[in-house]
């Protein structure tokens, strides 16, 4: 968790949501892909996957002019973090995430975490609840998909951290020099959600947005608070079809409900109650 989310807003609104002064997502950047995305960098995507690149909103400096005061941008980022020391970019497969508990504490995201703090926008993201009853074909328990998002139809705003690789073999003008990554703040999943999955996003409220992303924010307790006291309540899950497994599958499908008659020994997150009955 969190392995699959669904961003669907275009770069015009996203620019106005997030308050964007500088829009970079036409930049070339290097991916760590084999093949071109689908659906391409920055476009709507309902099944945005760990290596793809994700719309992510960031303060930095401009580039031309690093005294002058810091820009919000909108930027192409690779999901999965790869720390400025590492050896192979690879090592972004193992850090798509990051504890909120121990983001302070672990050397692959404490620099990230009081210097490089980011906000990834979405529609909403998807966990696999282990079924308590019903097994699949191949005798193991049964994993139902679910999509959570805000019960207010707000957009979210995970929080999120980023760095910048070098290829050490390539010329600084070469566009696949730097690899730009991020990483997804996770949690302890609150009452309800945990029915399905036992961490969540940590998904920041339009307050503190700001404060996440000033870069003048360097305190680690400072850092901390902002991930803490979340409210709990903001979220409805509902399952979807197993499409969504499929790194293939995309689309405004995907986070449609399923009837409750396709569901086998499925725990519903508000009341706990097993739906459908036992699969063999």
């Amino acid at each position: 968790m969190c392995g699959r989310y669904a961003a669907s807003a275009s770069p015009d609104d996203l620019v106005e949501e997030f308050e964007v002064d500088e829009e970079r997502l036409h930049e070339i950047t290097r991916s760590v892909l084999k093949s071109p995305q689908s659906p391409p960098a920055g476009t709507p995507d309902y099944n945005m996957a760990p290596t793809k690149q994700a719309p992510v909103v960031l303060t930095r400096a401009p580039r031309e002019d690093r005294e002058a005061p810091p820009q919000r941008q909108l930027r192409l980022l690779t999901w999965g973090l790869v720390p400025a020391w590492a050896k192979d970019p690879k090592v972004g497969l193992r850090m798509i995430n990051a504890r909120s508990e121990t983001l302070l504490d672990k050397g692959a995201f404490v620099k990230a975490a009081v210097a490089r703090r980011c906000l990834v926008p979405a529609d909403g993201w998807y966990e696999w609840q282990v079924s308590p009853t019903a097994l699949d074909a191949k005798g193991k328990p049964r994993k139902q998909p679910f999509f959570v998002h805000r019960a207010d139809g707000d957009r979210l705003a995970f929080a999120g951290l980023y760095e910048f690789w070098r290829g050490r073999s390539l010329a600084d003008d070469d566009p696949d020099a730097w690899l730009a990554s991020f990483t997804i703040v996770t949690t302890a999943a609150e009452p309800g959600l945990d029915r399905i999955h036992d961490r969540q996003p940590v998904v920041l409220d339009r307050d503190r947005w700001a404060d996440w992303l000033d870069p003048a924010t360097t305190d680690p307790d400072e850092v901390r608070a902002l991930l803490a006291d979340a409210p709990t309540g903001r979220f409805e899950a509902w399952p979807v079809g197993r499409g969504v497994g499929s790194g293939r599958s995309n689309g405004p499908g995907l986070v449609e409900p399923v009837a409750e008659s396709e569901l086998e020994g499925v725990v519903d997150p508000e009341t706990g109650e097993i739906l459908g009955g036992e699969f063999r």
